[in-house]
């Protein structure tokens, strides 16, 4: 290898587009310290703070996505498109980067698209169980596409697909090296201020919070604390404020807007209620977490019912619908948490589906693709 390989990476609107992008940046530049690596995002969406935050640059774009609950806000959508496309194609004319990778979300479409029209190689990472409309409309001219699930080949060209798992954040993937157990679990309760010698239910609601999940632990707190459970609450930055002002820590309780020790929380846990962004779910099978899952219904062709009926169907994890959590999740925590062998189980199965080396694999992929190695 002469020199050090140049790669524009884009994706994000959320965490389970963005800690992917960083995850294969990462990766990357373990392998060639000296890697050009340039990311594009949306302006206003949250990967113009993590990216950085990170240690990579990053271009934004102005790019939104279809707006479903209001027609009217999609009239200038084909504008800023448009517009979007040609400044990604003008930039990546002047960069002459050696592939580009897309990672979701729409901010990734006008710079796959932008690089498949100047002949530079693409490389498609589909989180989901259902591909995303984005990477289906690219996937044609990409060189390869990295998924996470078995029987992609339905949505794409199948001698391009490759298993390679969700790439996730290194702190987390680590965990499933070291292996969960009672000391470790032990340990990272005290480390988060919590008692080591009760069990302790970790609620997410994905980067942006998940008001039917808080509604879900807010009406159900004093039930579960009566029983000695302990709860770590990430809300959301969304909702903090208002629960802060109604909802008090105590020695059972705390509330964040965000968990940055998340490491930590993953093994302190003995139950995950969250919802099943492709993320989520990976860093839960990789850390070997029982969990319960409420997906969301408000996203694009429903794929979080999807990713967490494919966990379901395998005993890797509890799904229930939105609609009925309110009924169910406030016994069916106090139920789980006493049957130690239902949650080895969960936490077994998961672990078996786990890929901790999803980076490794699509840098692999990635390297195939090399303009300058061919």
């Amino acid at each position: 290898m002469n020199r050090s390989p140049k790669v524009v990476i884009s994706g994000g609107g959320t965490g389970g587009h963005i800690f992917p992008a960083i995850s294969i940046a990462q990766e990357i530049n373990k392998r060639y310290p000296q890697a050009w690596i340039q990311f594009i995002g949306a302006n206003n969406r949250m990967e113009m703070s993590k990216i950085p935050e990170s240690g990579f640059p990053i271009i934004g774009i102005n790019i939104a996505g279809f707006q479903r609950k209001s027609i009217l806000k999609n009239l200038s959508l084909p504008i800023k498109i448009l517009l979007s496309s040609f400044k990604v194609y003008r930039l990546l004319k002047k960069w002459k980067p050696d592939a580009v990778v897309g990672t979701g979300g729409y901010v990734s479409g006008p710079s796959l698209f932008a690089a498949q029209k100047l002949s530079i190689p693409t490389l498609i990472q589909e989180q989901n169980s259902f591909a995303g409309l984005t990477n289906r409309l690219v996937s044609r001219k990409a060189n390869a596409i990295c998924v996470a699930y078995p029987e992609m080949e339905k949505f794409f060209p199948a001698k391009k697909v490759k298993l390679t798992g969700n790439p996730i954040r290194s702190d987390i993937s680590k965990i499933s090296l070291i292996g969960r157990n009672r000391k470790h679990s032990d340990k990272a309760k005290k480390n988060l201020g919590f008692d080591s010698t009760l069990p302790l239910v970790l609620v997410l609601g994905g980067s942006q919070g998940a008001k039917a999940i808080n509604d879900c632990v807010e009406l159900n707190i004093n039930s579960w604390n009566k029983q000695n459970i302990q709860i770590l609450w990430q809300c959301g930055s969304l909702y903090f404020q208002d629960l802060s002002q109604k909802v008090f820590e105590t020695k059972y309780l705390k509330i964040k807007p965000f968990l940055n020790e998340m490491d930590k929380a993953y093994l302190a846990s003995d139950i995950i209620i969250s919802r099943a962004g492709a993320g989520s779910i990976s860093e839960i099978c990789c850390t070997g977490s029982a969990s319960i899952l409420i997906p969301s219904p408000n996203v694009a062709e429903d794929h979080q019912t999807k990713n967490a009926q494919n966990l379901a169907d395998r005993d890797a994890a509890i799904y229930i619908d939105e609609a009925n959590a309110k009924d169910q999740i406030g016994q069916l925590v106090i139920n789980l948490i006493g049957d130690e062998d239902n949650l080895e189980q969960l936490r077994n199965n998961a672990l078996k589906i786990s890929q901790p080396y999803a980076a490794q694999e699509i840098v692999n992929q990635l390297e195939k693709c090399w303009s300058w190695k061919k």
